[in-house]
């Protein structure tokens, strides 16, 4: 059942679209997504390993690329992964647009390459939203006051999901990746890791600033300050993941809430 006027910002991660037949798949989530929510705004990231390779092509052309056309460069890869996953969802008969950083109004600093959001112009996603389209943000970048392209650091893509989350009202922002949610340790090198169904902003930044690789800490430390929820979830399941909230349930029952591994 809907709530009146609800929002909600999705992120998926650079695993979730890294082919085509993901991209479809993450269409076909976001489609089942609308039918739960009035509005939704997806953020992607590129494709895979697009990011590293357009990286690898700026450092073959110069020893140190100019941050302006070093920025101009890498946030191509975002570009690709949101008009492809639009053209996939207007396939399967859901009304989409893609806008990059400055369409849809994400206004950074002047720093290339580890620019900060410093607002977000929320007219044009809103009169998007209004016209019944999904609207597919890229990730990790914006526009500074020169309209040149800006990007804000490696794993920004979760940070301008929460950005937005808080710009447009949604209480909670999901994070779509390919873990299915924060587990006591790294699930994948230690087999009987357990997953947290709910956990503090500050648990989670300790854990981020750590090295757990589950969240940026910037997107941490926006989803605080604005009292936005984010969900932990796997792309590839329909199972609830992990909350990061103003409280953790694991705060008032362990000790220690997690391990990160170096």
């Amino acid at each position: 059942m809907k709530d009146k006027a609800s929002i909600i910002v999705q992120k998926f991660g650079g695993t979730s679209v890294a082919d085509a037949d993901r991209i479809k798949a993450v269409a076909d989530r976001v489609i089942h997504t609308k039918n739960e929510y009035d509005h939704v705004v997806v953020v992607v990231s590129a494709m895979g390993d697009t990011t590293d390779h357009l990286v690898s092509l700026a450092n073959s052309m110069s020893s140190n690329p100019s941050p302006r056309e070093y920025d101009a460069l890498i946030s191509n890869g975002e570009n690709i992964s949101a008009s492809l996953l639009a053209m996939a969802l207007i396939e399967r008969g859901s009304s989409a647009i893609s806008l990059t950083g400055k369409q849809a109004g994400i206004m950074t600093n002047g720093n290339h390459s580890r620019a900060t959001i410093a607002t977000v112009k929320t007219d044009r996603i809103m009169e998007e939203l209004s016209n019944s389209n999904v609207v597919i943000v890229t990730g990790f970048q914006g526009t500074n006051h020169v309209d040149d392209v800006t990007t804000i650091g490696r794993g920004g893509s979760d940070t301008s999901a929460v950005v937005l989350a808080a710009a447009l009202g949604a209480e909670e922002c999901e994070i779509f990746t390919d873990v299915d949610g924060v587990y006591t340790t790294d699930p994948r090198k230690v087999t009987n890791a357990k997953k947290i169904t709910t956990i503090s902003y500050d648990e989670m930044l300790d854990l981020a600033s750590l090295g757990a690789k589950v969240l940026h800490p910037r997107s941490v430390e926006c989803a605080k300050e604005n009292n936005i929820v984010i969900h932990v979830r796997s792309s590839f399941s329909l199972d609830q993941g992990t909350r990061v909230t103003a409280e953790g349930q694991m705060e008032a029952l362990k000790a220690v809430t997690g391990i990160t591994v170096n």
